[in-house]
């Protein structure tokens, strides 16, 4: 018997980039890492400062980031500068864009509804 899974459901194809992107956003740890570097490159010791893990943990979360496409690494003298690559949240917001339109046209017609039955009183 064949399993039942997303693929049987109709869903389209994986993306390997959009699934890399919500992966590496799975992580609190990493999202807090995109925060910091909205305001700016910063290098892995900077980055570290405000968590409770060492350095190379957080070069790892980093890795994560780098294969995700959500950061890149630059480089001045010794420093390796990490910077943030938002491409990829671009084709993730297009893809959830989508799901709030669904969510936006089933409030739509709810509220529809509603005043109708508020009419009828």
């Amino acid at each position: 018997m064949k399993p039942l899974g997303y693929a049987n459901a109709g869903a389209p194809p994986s993306n390997s980039r959009l699934d890399a992107t919500f992966a590496a956003l799975a992580d609190p740890t990493r999202r807090a890492i995109l925060v910091r570097l909205r305001a700016g490159e910063a290098t892995v010791t900077q980055l570290a400062a405000p968590f409770a893990m060492t350095q190379p943990a957080i070069s790892k979360h980093i890795k994560v980031l780098e294969r995700a496409g959500l950061v890149t690494r630059g480089r001045v003298a010794q420093s390796r500068p990490v910077r943030l690559a938002a491409e990829p949240l671009a084709e993730a917001t297009e893809w959830l864009a989508a799901y709030r339109d669904f969510w936006e046209s089933r409030f739509s017609r709810l509220d529809a509804l509603l005043d109708d039955l508020r009419e009828q009183r």
